[in-house]
């Protein structure tokens, strides 16, 4: 009876700064499979068209964008001055679909707490689990949007009449994808820990999802702002979302801006929020259910 016991398990009050619980948390990965099937599924349940959703949305936002800002407006799509041929439907898509991806998982994941509370008050998992199935569910969705926006992209690149052309900068692609990830779960997690105990934040996030799009340049190009205020253009570029889309377009396009100092900038950000997110989360989860 000597013999040290060893346990699968240890409950205790001890918590560290930053506990994450990231090998208990991949252990239920499972689990995460089983959120990010339910997320799927919820969100076409009951409609006619279902998946085709995530193809019809960014296409009649884009038309809408294309008509009102592109033909009414007369805003540029150049992100660059110079003489580039740049389809706009193309322009305004590339934008939406990055845009689509990060709000709604922002969006989703500053209700975790909220949304997942029946749960979490009756069974034991790691909190983080929820934020990481939202990221990878709206992946799903904009893999969709992505599938559609490679095909119209190869449609004007086979066409030849755009300066659109393939060059290695694609492989930043990926690289800007995580990025739009990192910075939307960091900004949920911060919110859907506030919200905890500070409901109203959770009303005024749509309305600052709207107000943060406008200031970033997905219904005009970057020239807008740098050909304007040329000398506010550092400021502009410190909203991270821009350096992310800019670049995005930037590796697709084969041209437009891209700024090695201002994207390093933006991912500095991202860390930031991210790790200020994962500590804020880490410390709510806790408690949150004594005060939600």
């Amino acid at each position: 009876m000597n013999e040290k016991q060893h346990y699968k398990t240890i409950i205790t009050s001890e918590h560290r700064l930053l506990d994450l619980k990231i090998k208990e948390t991949v252990r239920y990965r499972d689990l995460i499979g089983l959120f990010v099937k339910r997320d799927f599924t919820a969100q076409y349940k009951q409609t006619i068209l279902g998946p085709l959703w995530a193809i019809i949305q960014p296409l009649l936002t884009t038309i809408v964008f294309t008509v009102v800002f592109g033909s009414l407006a007369g805003l540029t799509t150049a992100d660059v001055s110079g003489d580039f041929a740049m389809p706009a439907f193309l322009f305004y898509m590339s934008g939406n679909i990055c845009w689509n991806y990060f709000a709604s998982t922002m969006q989703t994941t500053s209700n975790t707490f909220l949304n997942n509370r029946h749960i979490m008050g009756k069974v034991y998992f790691p909190r983080l689990v929820s934020p990481i199935a939202t990221a990878l569910s709206k992946l799903i969705y904009f893999g969709i949007q992505f599938g559609l926006f490679l095909l119209l992209w190869a449609f004007f690149l086979i066409r030849g009449d755009t300066s659109i052309r393939i060059t290695p900068a694609m492989l930043l692609v990926p690289l800007t994808v995580l990025q739009m990830m990192l910075l939307s779960v960091g900004c949920g997690i911060i919110i859907s820990s506030v919200t905890t105990k500070y409901r109203d934040l959770a009303m005024l996030v749509g309305f600052g999802l709207q107000l943060w799009q406008y200031a970033s340049p997905i219904a005009y190009g970057l020239e807008l702002v740098s050909g304007r205020i040329p000398d506010l253009l550092w400021l502009y570029m410190l909203n991270p979302v821009t350096p992310i889309v800019t670049t995005f377009r930037y590796a697709m396009f084969g041209f437009g801006y891209f700024n090695l100092g201002y994207y390093a900038i933006s991912w500095a950000i991202t860390l930031v929020v991210f790790f200020v997110g994962l500590i804020l989360f880490s410390r709510i989860e806790r408690t949150f259910m004594d005060t939600i």
